[in-house]
């Protein structure tokens, strides 16, 4: 980073963590991580735990750039980026639109399959609306099992794979609990992968060497997520060089079609025939001692200091082209 790493230093950041939602836990976990790093890396940083008081907290702690370390809505959503693209306050990552987009799968589904990106067949039910499943089965030429998961939410929180009829209606109740909407989607059988992408300033962004999860019974949810031993990682992913490729390819584009910046993870279902389809694409990846994320970066060479470093430079990146934008306007 050279001169621009010392102008860093001398700045007070604030790691923003914990929140409202549901993946609140994680994120501590995450915040507190990266914290420790910044701290270990000689930085001026301080913790704060985003609540209603954040204004006066980043203000009487004199933050002047944000790492966002918050999951789910309401910081990985495009709400928390806008309240520090509204202060004037540079912060890592995504910026309003890529985090809003990303966060919503639905949304993200449309965009990448105008793009060309493939992403599995399904719809959407409203909360309120109470289709039977036969009925939904048909209109979006679906078979069993489906996948049934709130629009808006990550860490797997509300996702029920149904097997069978008897399990639908509870299905569709838990992902209303989460989210207005609720995504029913064709289960992809198969390898469940994923690849992380680091955001560079000038150029393409970085492919890191992709992870395959092998989680108890085939379903990677939080509990296989967050406890330690419950799940196989696989790094790099021992599949066919030309299946790398392709999903190192597809998770570029869809960091790109997106806009993110800063470090993103997308997740594949790659078929037994080895055909990829994306799932999501998770915007604040989590950076805890389990998180895939730091993992991909090891295999890479990154360490996990070095990694915080490199999220940290997104923010920098977009101090720098705010500051040409305002001098082009006053010019």
């Amino acid at each position: 980073m050279g001169q621009e790493e010392e102008k860093l230093t001398d700045k007070r950041i604030g790691v923003l963590m914990g929140g409202r939602s549901s993946e609140r836990d994680v994120s501590l976990r995450t915040g507190q991580a990266v914290h420790q790093s910044l701290i270990r890396r000689g930085y001026d940083a301080v913790s704060i735990d985003v609540s209603a008081q954040l204004p006066y907290d980043l203000q009487n702690q004199k933050v002047a750039v944000a790492f966002l370390a918050l999951h789910g809505p309401g910081g990985e959503d495009g709400t928390i980026q806008g309240f520090l693209e509204t202060i004037g306050m540079p912060y890592t990552g995504s910026g309003v639109q890529a985090s809003a987009v990303g966060m919503h799968k639905v949304v993200t589904k449309i965009l990448l399959a105008a793009q060309g990106i493939p992403v599995p067949a399904g719809t959407v039910v409203q909360r309120g609306d109470t289709p039977s499943l036969a009925r939904i089965l048909k209109g979006a030429k679906l078979t069993l099992p489906v996948v049934v998961k709130p629009a808006s939410q990550g860490s797997t929180i509300g996702v029920t794979i149904v097997r069978r009829a008897s399990q639908w209606k509870d299905a569709l109740a838990l992902a209303h609990r989460y989210d207005p909407e609720a995504m029913v989607e064709a289960f992809i059988p198969g390898h469940e992968v994923t690849v992380a992408v680091l955001g560079i300033a000038s150029g393409e962004p970085k492919v890191l060497p992709a992870v395959e999860i092998v989680a108890p019974d085939g379903f990677y949810d939080f509990t296989a997520k967050y406890q330690k031993g419950k799940t196989q990682y696989l790094c790099p992913a021992p599949l066919p060089a030309k299946i790398l490729k392709q999903i190192g390819d597809l998770g570029r584009r869809t960091f790109q079609a997106l806009g993110c910046e800063g470090a993103a993870r997308v997740d594949f279902r790659i078929t037994p025939k080895g055909r990829p389809y994306v799932l999501e694409i998770n915007t604040v990846p989590g950076m805890t001692e389990t998180s895939l994320l730091p993992m991909a970066a090891a295999q890479a060479g990154i360490d996990y200091d070095q990694l915080v470093e490199w999220i940290l430079q997104s923010a920098l990146d977009r101090a720098g082209r705010s500051a040409r934008a305002a001098e082009s306007e006053s010019v």
